[in-house]
């Protein structure tokens, strides 16, 4: 099964990462490109992800997971190497309608992190529906050489003029003409 591409708004969400190591370093840095409503419960937490969480004022607790630790939050993301907890908090966010991601165990996903690109308002993501997480990495890194300098400047005067022009058909011709411009410029240049 594949999963449905979409883009959620997060900032909103209360986000839960379990675990304290590298792959939860990871997912708590590309979390932070969008919400910084996260806390992480572990074990042990390293030492750069308590850095990482003082710096964004994110909550951390060191201790062992434990049933209903995941009440109040609307994500979970599980990045602990050990099956049966990631099944168990799994099953448990799947009854009480949260979010899961396991970490490198899809069975236990309700969705999966993309590779993905982030210049301001700008986000390219790449999925190989999990399989194959190599690919989608380079792929990105494919994308992310081909991007015109200046994506981000360009995009914040695109969204002031949709704020500033009333909507309609004039508009998204004006709109379409700039974007066009934009691209066959930055194509020229090459």
């Amino acid at each position: 099964m594949n999963y449905f591409p979409a883009y959620i708004k997060i900032d909103n969400k209360k986000v839960l990462i379990v675990g304290g190591g590298k792959i939860a370093k990871d997912k708590l840095v590309h979390l932070l490109d969008f919400t910084k409503n996260i806390s992480i419960i572990a074990t042990k937490i390293s030492d750069e992800i308590k850095t990482i969480a003082f710096k964004n004022n994110l909550s951390t607790t060191e201790k062992k997971y434990e049933k209903n630790n995941i009440d109040g939050y609307d994500i979970v993301i599980i990045a602990i190497d050990e099956v049966n907890i990631q099944k168990d908090i799994f099953t448990e966010a799947s009854k009480k309608h949260i979010l899961c991601n396991a970490v490198d165990s899809v069975d236990y996903c309700d969705f999966i992190f993309p590779s993905y690109i982030k210049k301001g308002d700008l986000t390219i993501s790449v999925s190989t529906s999990g399989s194959s997480p190599a690919v989608a990495k380079y792929l990105r890194k494919h994308i992310e050489q081909i991007l015109p300098n200046g994506i981000e400047n360009f995009l914040v005067n695109m969204k002031n003029y949709r704020k500033k022009l009333p909507k309609g058909a004039l508009r998204m011709k004006y709109l379409d003409e700039k974007a066009r411009l934009f691209f066959d410029k930055k194509r020229k240049k090459q």
